[in-house]
């Protein structure tokens, strides 16, 4: 997506470490019509898909989540909690993942009442480095017995081979952005075509 590598290459900042910082419209202030776009764009990618929830996990992937649900009929989206609290009662499926960013594992939990084999799932996030908290993900539809359909990422770090894994392994997945290199020293970022 032409318009999404452009704001990374205007707005997004390379940090040491393979920090690609793009909170000025993607996950900390939200540029909503561009959000709008990506979800059509992942709309079209999956055209044909039975989609009845759009999988996410706290916090900067529900905002992209809820837009994009627009496109695929309104479909619920459930987003997976990343601490134990109060709010979550009942039957729950979690699991642990290792954070890229935060350099920290930690559990991702989801209510049974709100997964389960009868539905058909889109998983969507902001990031995709290593694949850790996609799996953490896949790993929760595998308990609930549901079908990952499809997973729309808007960032690929195609570098860190987590996109390639998951490609090798089946899933069909559409990262709207693929960046291939990036230099914390000039701020430059490649991206893969």
């Amino acid at each position: 997506m032409l318009e999404l590598e452009e704001r990374i290459r205007q707005q997004g900042t390379v940090k040491p470490g393979n920090v690609l910082k793009v909170d000025a419209f993607l996950n900390h202030q939200c540029d909503v019509a561009l959000f709008d776009a990506m979800g059509a764009a992942w709309a079209e990618h999956f055209q044909g898909k039975p989609i009845t929830k759009i999988l996410t996990i706290e916090a900067s992937g529900i905002g992209i989540a809820c837009v994009a649900a627009r496109h695929f009929n309104n479909v619920p989206v459930v987003f997976a909690k990343k601490a134990q609290s109060i709010n979550l009662d009942g039957e729950q499926y979690m699991t642990q993942v290792y954070s890229f960013t935060k350099q920290r594992e930690f559990p991702v939990i989801v209510a049974k009442k709100f997964l389960s084999a009868d539905d058909h799932v889109l998983i969507i996030d902001d990031f995709l480095a290593n694949g850790k908290a996609l799996q953490g993900l896949i790993e929760l539809c595998e308990d609930a017995g549901a079908t990952v359909e499809g997973i729309g990422i808007a960032i690929e770090k195609g570098f860190q081979g987590g996109g390639d894994r998951l490609r090798e392994a089946g899933f069909d997945l559409d990262s709207l952005a693929i960046v291939e290199s990036m230099d914390a020293d000039n701020g430059t970022v490649t991206f893969r075509h």
